[in-house]
């Protein structure tokens, strides 16, 4: 019998009690430590981890779109989307091509948008509501 990963235990329950403004912000910060890891093997030519680690930083702008309100969120959610598909496809270049400028070229973008909807969170606590939009991705990242 194995025992139980406390860590994957820990954010297991946190990915399921966290409503959708931190699921968001859960999936940038999962991004970044992704594009992080991408950067790491790109650079030692460890195709294999460079290519798992940008396929989940992937999965998680995947994620970002799926969530997004275009009933609601009118042309935010919209030109999010665009972004986000814009981003998925520098993301499949930069690993095909080994191509560390486009993989930057993420890096800030993503950045940028964690920390405007981190600034967003602070601002508005209540958002944070409870959500099941990316809990399965983030689950399995943990």
């Amino acid at each position: 019998m194995t025992t139980p990963n406390p860590y994957r235990q820990y954010k297991t329950t946190q990915v399921q009690t966290a409503g959708p403004a931190q699921l968001t912000l859960m999936c940038y910060d999962g991004a970044a430590r992704f594009l992080a890891q991408g950067r790491e093997a790109m650079e030692n030519r460890r195709y294999d981890a460079q290519n798992a680690a940008l396929g989940k930083a992937q999965a998680l702008l995947a994620e970002l779109i799926k969530g997004l309100d275009f009933e609601h969120g009118g042309d935010i959610a919209h030109n999010l989307d665009a972004l986000y598909r814009y981003l998925y496809d520098r993301l499949t270049h930069a690993n095909i091509r080994d191509d560390r400028a486009a993989l930057d070229e993420v890096r800030g973008h993503l950045s940028e948008l964690r920390d405007a909807w981190a600034q967003a969170l602070e601002q508005t606590p209540e958002a944070a509501g409870t959500g099941e939009s990316a809990r399965r991705e983030l689950a399995l990242s943990a």
